[in-house]
């Protein structure tokens, strides 16, 4: 690997994980368009370089640094549950989205973060 494509993944990896702990995001809302412009790689390559890179527990630690924070302790129980069945889905969403044409799926996941937004920015 070059040193300047090294430097790219660092920064990417970095500011993931920043904003993960930051507001609990990182994959999909930055990951993945980090990916795909700064990389060049397709929409459903950057989709599973994000989903790669999740697989190992790599938020582990920022869950844990909330839970002891004593403002926002975590129910591990329903952590677990949610997580089996993100298995589950995560496993069903693949299967659909490497069957949909490049193009739709980058303006589906575009339109998703876009809705998002909107709701986010309008909500108390």
């Amino acid at each position: 690997m070059k040193m300047n494509i090294i430097l790219i993944l660092v920064i990417i990896g970095l500011l993931a994980g920043f904003f993960s702990g930051m507001f609990g995001v990182g994959g999909g809302v930055i990951m993945v368009p980090l990916i795909i412009f700064v990389l060049g790689y397709t929409q459903h390559q950057a989709q599973g370089m994000s989903l790669a890179v999740l697989a190992v527990p790599v938020t582990f630690l920022a869950a844990y640094t909330y839970h002891k924070s004593g403002e926002s302790p975590i129910d591990f129980r329903y952590a677990l549950v949610i997580a089996v069945c993100f298995i589950v889905g995560s496993y069903l969403g693949t299967k659909i989205a490497i069957s949909i044409n490049e193009v739709l799926l980058k303006k589906v996941f575009s339109v998703l973060l876009v809705l998002i937004a909107i709701k986010m920015f309008f909500s108390k």
